[in-house]
């Protein structure tokens, strides 16, 4: 029997930020479940690591000092809602940001 598929809770344009670590971002993809590098996941403190069984996101991340890519499970993740635009440069190479505060693909995006 196939494991439950479930749905993730955000979705790809939303702004999160993490529930423990200062930082926050707007989310381009989203893995159903974990989908990185087992040597990723075991470098995770043993006391903070997140179960593998669980949405996991791409966020174009920032905090008060830089800007860069993060992998962050579901339970790790909260809607920011400050309304402020984030800064990381790819965020306006792949998005435009909308009246309410989140962001949708660029239009002239192509596949």
């Amino acid at each position: 029997m196939a494991p439950e598929q479930r749905l993730a809770k955000f979705r790809i344009g939303e702004v999160v930020h993490h529930r423990v670590y200062p930082f926050r971002g707007v989310i381009y993809d989203v893995d159903p479940t974990f989908s990185n590098t087992e040597e990723w996941w075991e470098a995770i403190p043993e006391e903070v690591r997140p179960v593998k069984d669980q949405p996991f996101y791409h966020l174009f991340a920032e905090n008060s000092e830089t800007e860069y890519v993060a992998y962050v499970s579901e339970q790790n993740l909260v809607a920011d809602t400050t309304g402020e635009p984030v800064r990381h440069p790819q965020v306006g190479e792949m998005f435009e940001r909308l009246d309410d505060g989140t962001y949708r693909f660029r239009g002239d995006l192509g596949h």
